[in-house]
């Protein structure tokens, strides 16, 4: 399976009307796992680069909910570049996935759903440490 099959942009319903839009997103319904952590970034801009890890039990949804920001994506070998620029779009990432988060707009929040509670013992920070973890070195 490739990196974009593993890493699918999720579309989600836009649902409304005349008072204005509405997004729904459920946990095991509307994205493969159970919504254990909600965080967004803001306040960032095009000079900066946030992620820069992979987790070893962790699983993602990233949404921009307000203006746009870019996601580098790679298992290693393939790399994929996902802009998520609508409120109604994500990107899903699996465990084990290096993911690079940039171009941040002036108007970014980028909101992330999580699989699990924060635990910083489950992430890699290091990427020469990732690329051993994952080639079993």
């Amino acid at each position: 399976m490739d990196l974009k099959e593993r890493c699918p942009i999720v579309y989600f319903g836009d649902h409304g009307d005349e008072r204005g839009k509405l997004v729904v997103i459920e946990g095991s319904q509307d994205i493969p796992f159970e919504i254990k952590r909600v965080f967004y970034i803001y306040d960032s801009d095009d000079t900066v680069v946030r992620g820069q890890h992979a987790n070893r039990e962790s699983e993602f949804v990233l949404i921009n909910v307000a203006g746009r920001s870019k996601v580098r994506i790679t298992d290693g070998t393939e790399e994929i570049i996902v802009e998520l620029d609508r409120p109604m779009m994500g990107v899903y990432i699996p465990r084990m996935i290096w993911k690079d988060m940039y171009d941040f707009s002036a108007d970014s929040i980028l909101l992330v759903l999580a699989s699990t509670h924060y635990d910083g013992a489950e992430y890699i920070r290091d990427y020469e440490e990732y690329l051993k973890e994952i080639r079993g070195q």
